[in-house]
């Protein structure tokens, strides 16, 4: 690890838990996460729910001042409570948590240990690889579609950017690093007083900080998603300047009326309305041009030309812990090579497609851990249960793969709502193939569904 400084080091083969740490993945100023795998003699069939391959993220908290701990820990405490509370198809996925007992390494003693899904690399690598990638506008759909289920759920993220968006081997969106996000309470959340400046709405550049934090309200992350998307559409910033203080300056004298938002000439026309709406430069026109990311969301999958997502169920208050899905997109891998070696074991296998797959024809892909199956809609989830009463992209796969894999028509309408019509498919295909008759889709029931006929 000579030549980088990392927030917290930790050597190659250390165990923690059931893991075995192994090469660096990324570090910043909080954490550093590393690739693990399940040590030999804690196999998969030991920990059957466990990949056998995993980020294990870890927070510090060695040798540090009182306030700093207090800090850290509120940052790992984010993290960890909307990872625990939240499970949807775009946001990334926690295996579990540690935390490292070992007096005889000071600077790892007590550390949180996040166990997350492996990625294959983060957005902001794949940009420095092709500042312009052709999936741009793909992914962008679905980078929307996650913080319309962030948002959804109650959450603001409060640190949205190209390091913090990561890129699963089948070319699928998953948004990370939740250790700035915060809770809505009615119209605003309280965050933590840091920001990225060139992804930080103007009236929050230097914002009033009291002790529970920098008021925050979801158009914050409307605004870095318009910056995010100017930056992977166009490959530059939408505001002027050779360096982020520069183009702080820029979008402070653009909230004040006296610098005007230059997009790039790059940026597809499509793209041009929804990005200089998100770059409104006050919260109150913001909100009046984009109310909620769910409007935000059909209109970006409009401009990718992306498939329409289903419409998350209504939340009763309160009670929205339960995992929020919602229809996917159309993942598009980058094809950049380069960006594996940033993000990934390098014997870890990659997933294939015959062809581009539909809900009317189902396509073979290949999971690094399942082996092939067909996909209806390149949702590679094969363990993400949905139950009568959900609703959301898996939901929709379901009904997709029933109908027009296993000719269920009884299903009814593909409307990514699992309803009393697809619960009795569900259990019909179940008894058909000797499992259980629960009506609940799991690991066993996926892997089910998916295998049908020569894979």
């Amino acid at each position: 690890m000579t030549g980088q400084s990392y927030a917290v080091p930790v050597p190659k083969g250390y165990r923690v838990g059931s893991w075995e740490v192994r090469e660096p993945l990324a570090s910043g100023a909080f954490a550093t996460v590393y690739a693990a795998r399940l040590a030999e003699e804690q196999g998969p069939g030991q920990h059957p729910t466990l990949p056998r391959r995993a980020a294990l993220k870890f927070l510090p908290t060695g040798t540090r001042t009182p306030r700093q701990l207090r800090h850290l820990r509120e940052l790992a405490e984010r993290e960890v409570e909307l990872l625990k509370r939240l499970k949807a198809p775009r946001l990334i996925r926690m295996y579990d948590t540690l935390t490292v007992d070992d007096p005889e390494h000071p600077e790892l003693d007590g550390a949180t240990v996040l166990v997350l899904e492996l990625a294959e690399g983060s957005l902001d690598a794949a940009l420095e690889h092709d500042p312009k990638p052709e999936s741009g506008p793909a992914l962008l759909a679905q980078i929307c579609e996650g913080l319309h289920q962030l948002h959804h759920a109650g959450w603001v993220h409060g640190d949205l950017k190209p390091a913090n968006v990561l890129l699963l081997g089948d070319g699928s969106v998953r948004l990370a690093d939740f250790n700035m996000a915060a809770e809505l309470q009615g119209t605003h959340a309280y965050a933590p007083a840091f920001a990225t400046p060139d992804y930080t709405p103007p009236e929050l550049l230097w914002p009033e900080v009291d002790e529970r934090g920098t008021r925050i309200r979801p158009s914050a992350d409307v605004w870095a998603f318009g910056v995010l998307a100017h930056v992977t559409l166009t490959g530059s910033f939408p505001l002027p300047g050779g360096s982020t203080e520069a183009r702080t300056d820029a979008a402070m004298r653009y909230a004040r009326g006296t610098e005007e938002l230059r997009l790039s000439p790059e940026l597809p026309a499509a793209w041009q309305e929804i990005v200089r709406d998100c770059l409104a430069p006050t919260h109150a026109e913001r909100l009046t041009r984009i109310p909620d990311t769910g409007a935000l969301l059909r209109r970006v999958e409009e401009a990718a030309g992306a498939s329409r997502s289903a419409r998350l169920p209504r939340l009763r208050p309160r009670r929205w812990r339960r995992a929020v899905l919602v229809a996917a997109v159309t993942a598009l891998a980058l094809g950049a090579t380069a960006t594996a070696s940033t993000y990934a074991l390098r014997d870890e296998e990659r997933p294939t497609a015959s062809a581009p797959p539909s809900c009317e024809k189902p396509a073979v892909y290949k999971d690094a851990k399942y082996g092939r199956g067909y996909t209806a809609n390149w949702n590679s989830t094969w363990d993400f249960t949905v139950k009568q009463g959900e609703a959301g992209s898996q939901v929709r796969e379901v009904q997709c793969l029933l109908r027009y894999l296993h000719g269920i028509s009884e299903v009814g309408e593909v409307d990514g709502i699992f309803g009393p019509l697809t619960h009795k498919a569900v259990v019909r295909f179940q008894e058909r193939v000797g499992l259980e008759a629960d009506g609940v889709v799991e690991t066993r029931t996926w892997s089910a569904l998916r295998k049908a006929g020569e894979v």
